[in-house]
């Protein structure tokens, strides 16, 4: 028998899944299985659900039609379960490395009906707080087993069917199911400790607990939460049903109030209007399952509380409630003045300009105007070009503006409107603007205004790690303001995506309430319905004659090794390409330039990195071989061949973090030193079957929408308001 079945739910958890299945498969025991369950969730994770099964037996998905809720999904994998215990994780948490040999030492040398675990919550903003695990157990219980009622302190842990394991048999004899509705753990996770013979606490921190920004039931408002009540009322039931457990039903009753206070004091989850019925309900339940002999009432503050619900006092608890807000209060805006006045001082020398922007913003939006930008405002470039381009065709009435830096205007296209960023110009568009389309994020000043549209198109499908995933990562994130970031990321309206895996990892990068329009990437449109005439015209242009094989060299930039210069030899390449090869190198956009690394190699070998247009070279290119950069998706809608040369593999994703590992998953033919790359070219690697079918299954995850149709398909929701 397997020892540990996982259950896993699946509902809106795409950006996060992908990391909850690894750390579940990726342990260094393997004597387990992971019933995923899609509770018929809108988004794609299902489909990773069927990606993990089809490619690890030990993952086995059961679909639901219809979107049964948290409970009734854990049930579906529970009837699905195998193994000789259950472990309930959410989709959007994920286990700690290394820790499932030591569960499975302690379930194997105790053989207990529930294991507790312990756990860390770890916020979006990258910082974790521990459990109540050493409050709890200041003397940790070792591998003792116990029943609740010698430690009935075990009910203070957090109540969720996440950090336990629980016996299957054990929990099947009991008859015991998650109800329907929020807050199900409670209706399972109490009987379940009151009934169990043998419990057992491991202290070591094997789940982490995400703490998502949005899309969480902790910040959710609503009469829903109202649903708590009947979940206790359920444990209550199970009590009655079993009088030899009435000596635990002091302790039961305290964790009740408890948690009842704790939802009421939660600010994001009862509304003002709700909160009086909310207490009233709070109050009827103590009243209703107050024990004869008493309970174990908390001291100080929390004994106030507690009297104020026996006693039914409504507005004294709300003016209670109030008086240590308004200390709350006190003490944030303290520790906000010195940020404050070190903003004031930066912004100093911008005040008149601005205070001309704020005026600006008084003034009615322009209903036809729409403000274009680009890579900090480098120029006519990426998805906003091909959103202009495609604008322009099917929405004449819209005004398109440019914002360009004043080096740059002369690389705008004859007879583009633009203005230059700083300018008085620059302000009084950015502030009447009804459409902002920008591949980068507007400057923190920027306003959101009521009737203004802001779509972010992005610039590649993501290799490294972005957004909020590079806390991780310090190295790779220096200077980065988070909380910066996500007020900007709270401007967005729409965010194009090109595939769904860059819809799962900018969700999780960047989360917030924008609109996802994962229609491809309009700046491929030009690639996917590019011709044979328009592929010549490029190369006569730039100067390569028909019958040149180019090799673009298009490397990342290493933001943790700005120096960073990858082991290349344009010569030595030329020369295993022979003479009718030809060598493209196009370094990243950022400060960082390649150069030539060759001397013999008498014009063969270009630096392009001033090229104002990278889909020229992209056409211009026979093949292409880069690292980690999102060049390769883009160059994949060609279907041409394409080399992965990763020479600091190991070391990037250590410092910098990736999403996924490019040489496990390429694209085609993959080198890790530069002799390998030579070799690669000189036995014809970058063609082989092996490469093509690898480019195959590549462009059929990532460039299944580029056809040609993504620039009309952005325009025709966001400026036309078409939603088919």
């Amino acid at each position: 028998m397997t020892l540990i079945s996982f259950v896993v739910p699946a509902y809106r958890v795409q950006g996060y899944l992908r990391e909850c299945l690894d750390s579940l498969l990726g342990q260094p025991f393997g004597d387990i299985e992971v019933v995923g369950v899609d509770d018929a969730s809108p988004d794609t994770s299902g489909d990773i659900l069927d990606e993990y099964a089809a490619r690890d037996r030990r993952v086995r998905v059961v679909r639901l039609t219809e979107n049964a809720g948290l409970g009734p999904a854990r049930n579906a994998g529970l009837d699905r379960a195998a193994g000789e215990y259950v472990w309930f994780l959410d989709g959007d948490d994920w286990l700690a490395p290394d820790c499932l040999p030591e569960v499975a030492d302690r379930l194997r040398a105790t053989r207990l009906d529930v294991l507790v675990v312990d756990h860390v919550r770890v916020h979006w903003n990258d910082t974790a707080s521990r459990s109540a695990m050493a409050e709890v157990f200041p003397e940790p219980p070792g591998a003792t087993t116990f029943r609740l009622a010698d430690r009935p302190e075990t009910l203070r842990l957090l109540h969720t069917a996440w950090n336990r394991l629980v016996r299957r048999e054990f929990l099947t004899g009991l008859g015991l199911r998650f109800a329907p509705g929020w807050y199900e753990d409670v209706s399972f996770t109490y009987p379940l400790l009151l009934a169990a013979e043998r419990i057992g606490v491991l202290d070591r921190v094997c789940v982490h607990y995400r703490q998502r920004r949005s899309g969480a039931i902790t910040r959710t408002r609503g009469d829903r939460h109202f649903e708590v009540f009947d979940q206790w009322h359920r444990v209550f039931g199970f009590l009655d049903d079993h009088p030899e457990l009435a000596g635990l039903r002091p302790a039961v009753f305290e964790r009740m109030v408890w948690h009842h206070l704790t939802v009421l004091g939660n600010g994001e989850r009862i509304a003002a209007e709700l909160r009086p019925a909310f207490f009233g309900r709070i109050s009827a339940d103590y009243r209703r399952f107050l024990p004869p002999g008493g309970y174990p009432a908390p001291d100080g503050v929390e004994a106030l509380k507690h009297r104020l619900v026996a006693a039914g006092r409504w507005r004294t608890f709300s003016v209670l409630r109030g008086a240590n807000q308004a200390r709350a209060t006190v003490r944030g805006v303290a520790r906000r003045v010195l940020p404050v006045a070190r903003r004031t001082a930066r912004l100093t020398r911008d005040a008149a300009l601005r205070e001309y922007y704020r005026a600006e913003l008084r003034r009615p939006v322009d209903p036809s105007l729409a403000v274009y930008a680009a890579y900090w405002y480098r120029g006519h470039a990426c998805n906003p070009a091909a959103v202009a381009a495609a604008a322009r065709r099917l929405a004449p009435q819209v005004r398109a503006v440019w914002i360009v830096r004043r080096d740059r205007v002369d690389t705008l296209p004859p007879g583009t409107e633009y203005v230059v960023a700083g300018t008085p110009a620059y302000y009084r568009a950015l502030a009447r603007a009804r459409w902002l389309i920008n591949n980068v994020n507007f400057p923190d000043y920027v306003r959101k205004r009521p009737g203004s549209v802001h779509v972010q198109t992005h610039h590649g499908t993501p290799v490294k790690v972005m957004g909020l995933d590079q806390q991780r990562y310090p190295l790779g994130a220096v200077g980065m303001d988070f909380a910066g970031l996500l007020r900007r990321v709270d401007r967005w309206d729409y965010s194009i995506t090109a595939n769904s895996f860059s819809t799962q990892m900018w969700e999780r990068a960047y989360p917030a309430s924008y609109t996802t329009l994962e229609v491809g990437y309009p700046r491929n449109d030009r690639l996917a319905v590019a011709t044979a005439e328009e592929v010549a015209e490029v190369r006569g242009r730039l100067g390569i004659g028909p019958g040149e094989r180019v090799v673009l060299y298009a490397p990342t930039h290493r933001e943790h090794l700005p120096h960073y210069r990858p082991p290349f030899d344009s010569d030595r390449l030329l020369d295993v390409l022979g003479p009718t090869g030809r060598l493209l190198i196009r370094s990243h956009y950022f400060h960082d330039r390649l150069g030539l690394a060759g001397r013999r190699s008498r014009g063969r070998a270009v630096d392009v990195s001033d090229h104002p247009c990278v889909e020229d070279l992209y056409l211009a290119a026979d093949v292409l071989v880069t690292d980690y950069s999102s060049a390769m998706f883009d160059y994949a809608v060609l279907d041409r061949p394409i080399v992965v040369y990763a020479p600091d593999r190991d070391a990037y994703a250590l410092a910098r973090g990736v999403y996924f590992d490019v040489t496990a998953e390429p694209p085609g033919a993959v080198a890790l030193t530069f002799d390998e790359l030579l070799a690669v070219f000189r036995g014809g690697g970058e063609s082989t079957p092996t490469a093509t079918r690898a480019r195959r299954r590549f462009r059929e995850r990532f460039c299944a929408l580029d056809d040609g149709g993504a620039a009309e398909r952005v325009v025709r929701r966001v400026f036309l308001g078409e939603t088919t």
